[in-house]
């Protein structure tokens, strides 16, 4: 009766394990649980998991486990793999089968191998088993190999179990049919949890393939912003993981899953994947007066032409009977009077500085003060209103109607990722990826979101955008803050209801900016 009510406890307990198998969702911790559950219901001392190569011609060790000698490789232990083991060849250098390699033979003919004594076994070399033995004092007694197929039948890998003991006495006895039963049972469970799970994992690669080439799209269309979607997502993972280890404050409580920083990562990925639409000549727009190109050079033509009629007219005046040296003087002053105001247009264009009610008002007076003839022959204001609106932008180098056009980005964004049928782990990517541009006040755009109508991630991802952009050494119309500069706007943000000032003190006291700074800024950005 107790070796039945001990069958029961092992099928109850391979029953767990099928449930723990099917939710891991990290390949390498599946791959050790696989291992240890496989030891646990057979009572193994050892056992080793190899997976099949992609080649089908060698079996990979990816797992590695004895009780008894505190051997452990792979998983979770530390201790990797690679380099450590070479893989095992299902075939000789003749093509044969190199079936006397016991996990070779249960991987080629798909059947379980049950040895209940390794050194008196018959069609199998263990001479490898024996010098391990000799080196370490061990011995190695039974075997269980069992070939594990996915759900079309084909084989993926191999479970190797070694030395089951007795549990009343700690001796090494075969493996029993029962034991068999459970390992296969198992190792089928296992073979179909590891295939859906690189299943998933190769969908997820593809997905997120997918999502870089569409960064990379971006990258193509504006070099100047195609890294700040590598970047973000990684100055947001940064605070997500703080904000994970806080353990006071508003964010005590806050805690990350594997799903939600996967979740978030590709929601940071995403966050600005609606540029695609955003008309390069905007993005790229690095002064006022850029288009395809920076129309300042159609002004200085101008200037020119109006150079070389003042020229004209001066040859005229002397030639009626004018003084030259009076009508000399008054070309150069003419001349003198332009070059400055060329200049100050060319200053007023980079749109580096905010310009003041006078600089505008002075670009007005130029635009109409100077009269230049089209080819037409019609005599025309100097600036064009297009080119009067755009030298008499305040700040940057934008329009409204531009910064319109730019701010676009966002609502394509959240269209875009709305339209996607997300599964239930990434039903959030477009609430964080759209909230990059709302404020706590509720005055950021596009839906005049405020701070408790937002996610604690969506507000780390506008933390991450803003000071990225702040220190950012690609941009065409900025060169990249210093860190000092960049936490001070900062620090304004959070006093001004723009970012979330409880993530603001987790960046600040985690000092993330530091860590970010060692990645992706320049040394001389970095001054305090």
């Amino acid at each position: 009766m107790g070796t039945l009510d001990d069958l029961f406890r092992r099928f109850e307990h391979l029953n767990d394990i099928g449930a723990s198998l099917s939710n891991e969702r990290d390949l390498n911790r599946l791959l050790e649980k696989i291992t240890i559950a496989a030891k646990a219901v057979t009572r193994a001392d050892g056992g080793t998991l190899y997976l099949l190569s992609e080649d089908k011609r060698h079996l990979h060790f990816e797992i590695v486990r004895t009780e008894s000698l505190n051997i452990a490789f792979g998983g979770t232990s530390g201790n990797p793999v690679s380099g450590k083991f070479p893989d095992l060849p299902l075939y000789r250098d003749d093509g044969s089968p190199n079936d006397t390699m016991v996990a070779a033979h249960a991987a080629i003919t798909g059947k379980t191998v049950n040895i209940a004594d390794a050194y008196v076994a018959r069609g199998f070399d263990f001479s490898g088993t024996r010098k391990f033995d000799e080196r370490t004092g061990y011995r190695s007694q039974s075997f269980l190999t069992v070939p594990m197929r996915n759900h079309e039948g084909e084989i993926i890998g191999v479970l190797q179990l070694i030395n089951a003991r007795m549990p009343e006495h700690d001796v090494v006895v075969p493996f029993s049919e029962a034991d068999q039963r459970l390992a296969e049972s198992l190792a089928s469970q296992a073979a179909i949890a590891l295939t859906n799970r690189q299943l998933l994992h190769q969908l997820e690669v593809l997905f997120e393939s997918f999502i870089r080439l569409i960064n990379s799209a971006i990258d193509d269309k504006s070099p100047y912003t195609g890294e700040h979607c590598q970047r973000v997502p990684e100055l947001t993972m940064m605070l997500a993981e703080a904000a994970h280890e806080t353990s006071e404050g508003p964010l005590a409580d806050f805690r990350l899953t594997d799903r939600d920083r996967y979740e978030l990562r590709i929601a940071a990925l995403l966050h600005d994947c609606g540029k695609v639409t955003t008309p390069v000549h905007v993005v790229d727009k690095a002064t006022k007066l850029q288009t395809i190109f920076d129309r300042i050079e159609l002004i200085d033509t101008r200037f020119e032409l109006l150079r070389r009629d003042a020229e004209i007219r001066m040859l005229r005046q002397i030639v009626a009977g004018v003084p030259g040296e009076r009508a000399e003087a008054e070309f150069r002053e003419f001349v003198a009077n332009m070059e400055v105001d060329r200049n100050f247009l060319h200053q007023a264009n980079v749109g580096s500085e905010r310009m003041s009610d006078d600089d505008i008002d002075r670009v007005r007076a130029i635009a109409a003060g100077y009269r230049w003839q089209e080819a037409s022959g019609v005599e025309v204001d100097f600036l064009s209103a297009d080119e009067l609106e755009n030298l008499s932008i305040r700040a940057g180098t934008l329009t409204q109607k531009e910064r319109q056009t730019i701010n676009y980005h966002v609502s394509a964004t959240i269209r875009m990722l709305e339209q996607l049928p997300w599964p239930r782990h990434l039903k959030n990517v477009p609430e964080y990826a759209g909230g990059h541009h709302e404020r706590m006040d509720g005055k950021g755009y596009p839906r005049g979101l405020t701070r408790e109508q937002m996610s604690w991630q969506a507000r780390m991802m506008g933390i991450a955008d803003i000071f990225e952009a702040l220190t950012a050494r690609d941009r065409p119309y900025k060169p990249g803050m210093t860190l000092s500069q960049a936490l001070g706007i900062l620090q304004k943000f959070r006093e001004n209801g723009h970012i979330d000032p409880d993530l603001h003190d987790v960046f600040i006291g985690s000092e993330i900016y530091r860590k970010y700074a060692a990645q992706f800024l320049d040394a001389k950005q970095v001054d305090c």
